[in-house]
């Protein structure tokens, strides 16, 4: 696991290409502590750089950049393959110089091509090629966006690549703008997808996507796709798989074991994120069956019981006999590190699970280098709420007509959230306990704004958005279109639907860009095995009563981890490392939020609308509002533009 960063401009001597890409190497040192590497081509038009986190072949055999054997491909690869030894037996004729996979990768070019190459290949990836026989740079990004990539057009022409965002922006010949339609996308999702990015003129490159530019249209890139997960889910849903239940589960078991052991390769200390949830365990389990050591396993847990996972890991760690360690965070902990780890992100990004995920790397980086987790789980297994809940609400609010949906809506709405929260607290001693909700005022607006939904994926994202207003509240945004793939329509049911855009935008949006970066800051390499693209393909082929079964989500999935661990340890409400942001905002962290919310800053700065922010702000505060979400979305972003603007960050830029 390393970072990677690289121009492509017209020729300029080669050593201004080489200072420019170092100087955005510096900026991603944490993603690869370990070594250092610059390589210019000798016109000048092209420089990649590289940090280095060692992992497999640590000796200089594995230094990077790095040539092909015969020198027609330059290479800078991030991230691992864990078939590679399998790629190298099928190579014929090569004198290897080590042992790493980019080497394996180098020689696969040469032998099959790019394309054909990363068809091949099973892992987690990022890089960039030059070759030197075409002319060509090419660009490269996993099949499920473990790993990101960032791309910018420079002025005069040309691109700037790199791991990170702030990497690109180091180039001088890149200008930072704010792009007002990516931050009105950040408060709508709670990040911004891809391939949008916060700066105008930069882009992430898509999940399974290849881009290869060439002279003289330096900076208008090609793109292709050699895998795509919509593809992967039509085909799925067109040949399902046939054989009994017993028999998928087998075929998972396999699948997953086999997953699991390609990324138990390392040649440093290996562990692994243990929550006792149904995704983690499974990882671990199958980890610790072809171990013959007890598996280094970490969870943090917390003092307020009603938010620690820490119990429920200790016990499936006893059970399966694992070398476990658990932290207890307090909460001046995780509030002192809170405020930092916001203004360090590389582009703003609102997941408040972050702070947890920061936390349990922090904790295994004490011990190990590269670290398994169990994120995909619930995107491929229908393990969300929301895949099922889904459909329950639009079928419940279908009958009626839109007309008069619309007017129940702008009933509820007519009377405050405040009058909703006195009139359920009259009639509490009455109610149901089902109807005895906190701030119901609140969830009722909620609802109000679901009831005039125009179809169940209307209702998906009413649901799950942040600000249902996004774009009235960032100054030059336009309107938002939902971004649903075209794909969806073909899939025969809500649930899949549901599923598919959470393979294809919260996965690779929230998910797994949370665990990158939280790991990367910390110069640990997470590797997610439930995401190896042949278990996401089984996953798929598989009927939704395999995976929703009598109201049990991920129901396979579980299957094969009670093969490994008893089911009462398993099936138990799972309290998650949740933040308690609702009472932190009105409490220890609202000095901190009132500053970055601040009326006259949001009028100077020229991003917000300050009213509504200002308004939701105070509701908040008064609680008769749970706004603490929508708000985490413009705080992140404030954060975010702070850590962008510290005097030490100007007085660099004053220098380049």
């Amino acid at each position: 696991m390393c970072g990677l960063a690289g121009c492509f401009a017209p020729a300029t001597s080669a050593a201004q290409r080489q200072a420019e890409v170092a100087r955005m190497n510096a900026c991603i040192v944490h993603r690869g502590p370990d070594a250092s590497g610059v390589w210019a081509e000798e016109t000048g038009r092209v420089a990649l750089g590289h940090r280095r986190l060692s992992i497999l072949d640590l000796s200089e055999a594995g230094a990077q950049p790095m040539r092909s054997a015969s020198g027609r491909f330059v290479v800078a690869f991030n991230g691992e393959v864990y078939n590679h030894l399998d790629l190298r037996a099928d190579i014929d004729g090569v004198e290897w110089r080590g042992h790493s996979d980019t080497e394996t990768l180098a020689a696969g070019f040469e032998a099959w091509g790019i394309r054909a190459t990363l068809e091949r290949a099973v892992g987690m990836f990022a890089l960039a090629i030059w070759d030197r026989e075409h002319g060509e740079l090419v660009l490269a990004r996993d099949r499920l966006g473990i790993k990101p990539l960032y791309v910018g057009r420079l002025e005069g022409g040309g691109v700037a690549f790199a791991s990170e965002l702030e990497a690109v922006a180091r180039h001088p010949a890149f200008r930072r703008e704010i792009d007002r339609e990516a931050v009105a996308l950040l408060l709508r999702y709670g990040c911004i997808p891809a391939p949008h990015a916060v700066y105008e003129g930069a882009r992430k490159l898509m999940p399974g996507s290849i881009v290869t530019y060439q002279a003289p249209h330096l900076d208008a890139g090609e793109e292709e796709v050699y895998w795509s997960g919509a593809a992967v889910a039509a085909r799925g849903q067109a040949s399902p798989f046939t054989g009994s239940p017993e028999a998928a589960v087998d075929a998972l078991d396999g699948l997953l074991r086999d997953a699991v052991g390609a990324r138990m390769l390392a040649d440093v200390p290996l562990g692994a994120f243990l929550s006792g949830g149904v995704d983690s365990s499974t990882v671990v389990a199958l980890m610790q069956a072809q171990s013959s050591r007890p598996v280094k396993t970490f969870t943090i847990g917390s003092h307020d019981a009603q938010y620690d996972e820490g119990e429920d890991a200790a016990a499936v760690a006893k059970h399966l006999g694992t070398d476990h360690t658990s932290l207890v965070v307090s909460p001046e902990d995780a509030l002192a590190a809170l405020p930092a780890l916001a203004a360090s992100q590389d582009e703003p990004f609102a997941d408040p699970s972050m702070l947890p995920t920061f936390l349990v790397s922090q904790l295994a980086r004490r011990n190990v280098t590269v670290a398994l987790s169990g994120d995909g789980g619930d995107e491929l297994f229908a393990g969300y709420n929301r895949h099922q809940w889904t459909e329950r609400v639009w079928r419940a609010i279908r009958p009626a007509p839109r007309w008069v949906r619309g007017a129940v809506s702008r009933g509820i709405e007519a009377v405050s959230p405040e009058a909703w929260n006195d009139l359920f607290e009259r009639f509490a001693p009455v109610l149901p306990p089902s109807l005895r909700l906190r701030i119901p005022g609140y969830k009722l607006h909620k609802l109000a704004g679901v009831l005039s939904a125009s179809s169940p994926l209307d209702v998906f994202e009413r649901s799950s958005a942040q600000w249902q207003d996004a774009a009235r509240l960032v100054r030059g945004a336009d309107g938002l279109a939902p971004a649903h793939p075209s794909e969806l329509a073909g899939l025969p049911d809500i649930a899949s639907q549901t599923m598919l855009v959470d393979l294809l935008r919260y996965l690779p949006d929230v998910i797994l860009t949370k665990v990158d970066r939280a790991s990367m800051a910390v110069s640990l390499e997470a590797r997610v095995p439930l995401l190896d693209h042949r278990v996401v393909e089984h996953a798929w082929s598989l009927p939704l009563g395999l995976k929703l079964r009598d109201g049990t989500t991920k129901w396979a999935l579980r299957q094969v981890l009670y093969r490994y661990v008893p089911q009462p340890l398993i099936d138990r409400p799972k309290s998650g490392f949740d933040l308690p942001l609702y009472d932190w905002l009105r409490g220890p962290l609202r000095g901190w939020a009132e500053a970055l919310l601040d009326e006259k800053r949001l009028r100077e700065e020229g991003i917000f609308e300050p009213e509504p922010i200002r308004e939701a702000w105070a509701q908040h505060l008064a609680g008769t509002h749970s706004l603490e979400y929508p708000l985490w979305t413009v705080l992140m972003f404030q954060s975010w533009l702070d850590g962008r603007h510290t005097p030490a960050i100007e007085a660099e830029r004053a220098q380049e």
